[in-house]
C-alpha cells in the first residue's frame, strides 16, 4: 500500500454572532480537514487545529510540504513518516503551524491503518479502558453585549439541561468581570456541578494568583491557561500559591515540549491536543511521558466530527491514573455553541447532544475500523473554500 495523494480541505461559514476568547473574537467556523489517498482505495481523515487564516497556511505546509515528502511511502508507516517529517522540518518549525499540518497527516494514517486491518483506532492503541466517555460541556464563550453575566446565567442552565454533569466557561475579560461571570454561571447551574474557566492566556502569574483564589471559593475545578505558555515560572507560582488544578498544554508540541511543560511541574491537568501537537503517533509519546509523572490527562478538543471522532478513541485507550477500583474518569470536551462542522459533517452524526442527553453525560465509542467516521463528500464540497 503506499500512499498517492494528501488533500487539504478548509471548511467555513459565517456565524449567526461573534464568538470570542481572551485575545480575539472571530466571526467565521473554519475547520481544516487532511484527506489522505492510497493505491489501494483506503482514504483516511484527519484534522489539523488552528482557524482562520492559520488553516490556510496550514493548508500550503500540508499540501506543499509534507505531501511531497511522503508520497510513495507505506500508510502503515506511521512512525517512520512522522521522524521523516519532523527531522526535515526541524530547522523551520519545531512548534506551531509546521507541527499542526503534520498532526491532521498523521491522524488520517492512523484512521487508513484501522480500515486496513478492520480495526477501530482505539484497538490499535491497545484497547478500550472504557466503553462510554463522560463528556462535560463547553459554553459561555465571550461576547460584546454589556449584558454578559445574564447571558451566560441562561446559557449554563441550558448546558445543565442537556444533561452534562460538568461545564467549561471562557474568562479573560479583567479579573473583576470574571468573577462576575463565574458568580452569573454558579447562579444558572448551583453549587454542585463541576465548573472550569479557562483564561487563554490572558493574565500574569501576578494577576492571575489573586484570581483564581476568588475562583476557588466559587468552587471552580481547574484554572486553565492562566498565564501564556512560554510562562513556566508562572505556572508553577500558580500550582504552588492554590489550591484548585492549574490546566494547561493545549498550546504545546512535540514530546520535547511536553517533556518542559511536565519536569517543570508546571501544571497539575495536562491538556493536549492531537490535532496540534502532532497527531496520535506523537500523543502516545506525551501520554507516557505524564503518566512516568503521575500528572492527570484530560484531552484538549476543539474541532469538527473529526476531531470529536478521534479523542473519542483516545480517551477509550487512557489508562487511569492513579490506577484504583474507582479512579477519576477522563472526560471528553465538548463544544455546545453551533457548529455545522460537528452537527452536519459526518454520514453518520455521533449524535454526541443526544447520547448525553439518555445516557447520564456520557458517549459510546465509534465501533468501525479506523476512527469509525466517514465525512459526507458533499457538504465538504459545498463549504470548501480556497486561498
Amino acid at each position: 500500500m503506499k500512499i498517492t495523494q494528501i488533500i487539504s480541505h478548509v471548511l467555513q461559514y459565517d456565524l449567526d454572532e461573534e464568538l470570542g476568547y481572551s485575545q480575539q473574537y472571530y466571526a467565521k467556523r473554519t475547520a481544516h480537514l487532511v484527506e489522505v489517498r492510497t493505491d489501494i482505495g483506503i482514504t483516511g481523515w484527519g484534522e489539523c487545529f488552528g482557524g482562520g487564516g492559520v488553516a490556510f497556511a496550514n493548508k500550503t505546509i500540508v499540501e506543499h510540504v509534507i505531501q511531497p515528502m511522503i508520497l510513495g511511502m507505506d500508510p502503515l508507516d506511521r512512525d517512520v513518516i512522522w521522524h521523516k517529517v519532523y527531522n526535515l522540518l526541524r530547522d523551520h518549525g519545531q512548534k506551531g503551524m509546521p507541527i499542526q499540518s503534520l498532526s491532521g497527516v498523521d491522524i488520517a494514517l492512523w484512521d487508513i491503518a484501522g480500515k486496513f486491518l478492520n480495526q477501530p483506532v482505539y484497538k490499535l492503541l491497545g484497547g478500550a479502558y472504557r466503553e462510554r466517555i463522560p463528556a462535560y460541556g463547553y459554553g459561555m464563550m465571550l461576547q460584546k453585549f454589556p449584558n454578559l453575566e445574564e447571558r451566560f446565567t441562561e446559557e449554563s442552565q441550558r448546558i445543565k439541561e442537556m444533561g452534562f454533569t460538568a461545564m467549561k466557561m471562557k474568562i479573560g475579560l479583567s479579573p473583576e468581570r470574571d468573577v462576575k461571570l463565574v458568580e452569573a454561571v454558579r447562579k444558572g447551574i448551583g453549587s454542585d456541578m463541576r465548573l472550569m474557566v479557562d483564561a487563554n492566556h490572558a493574565y500574569t502569574a501576578r494577576e492571575a494568583i489573586p484570581l483564581g483564589r476568588e475562583l476557588q471559593n466559587l468552587g471552580v475545578y481547574w484554572f486553565e491557561e492562566p498565564v501564556a505558555p512560554e510562562d513556566h515560572q508562572g505556572y508553577r507560582d500558580l500550582c504552588e500559591a492554590l489550591d484548585m488544578s492549574i490546566a494547561g498544554g493545549e498550546a504545546e508540541f512535540t514530546r520535547w515540549g511536553f517533556r518542559d511543560l511536565i519536569k517543570n511541574r508546571c501544571v497539575d491537568l495536562l491538556q493536549p491536543e492531537v490535532c496540534a501537537l502532532g497527531g496520535i503517533t506523537e500523543y502516545q509519546k506525551v501520554l507516557a511521558i505524564a503518566h512516568a509523572h503521575f500528572v492527570p490527562v484530560v484531552n484538549h478538543v476543539w474541532g469538527s466530527a473529526i476531531a470529536v471522532g478521534t479523542n473519542l478513541h483516545l480517551l477509550a485507550a487512557l489508562p487511569d491514573l492513579p490506577g484504583a477500583a474507582h479512579p477519576v474518569q477522563p472526560m471528553l470536551e465538548y463544544d455546545t455553541t453551533p457548529n455545522l462542522f460537528r452537527e452536519q459533517l459526518l454520514q453518520e452524526s455521533l449524535n454526541i447532544n443526544e447520547q448525553v442527553k439518555n445516557n447520564n453525560g456520557t458517549v459510546a465509542l465509534p465501533k468501525g475500523p479506523g476512527l469509525g467516521i466517514e465525512p459526507d463528500l458533499d457538504f465538504i464540497k459545498h463549504y470548501e473554500v480556497s486561498i
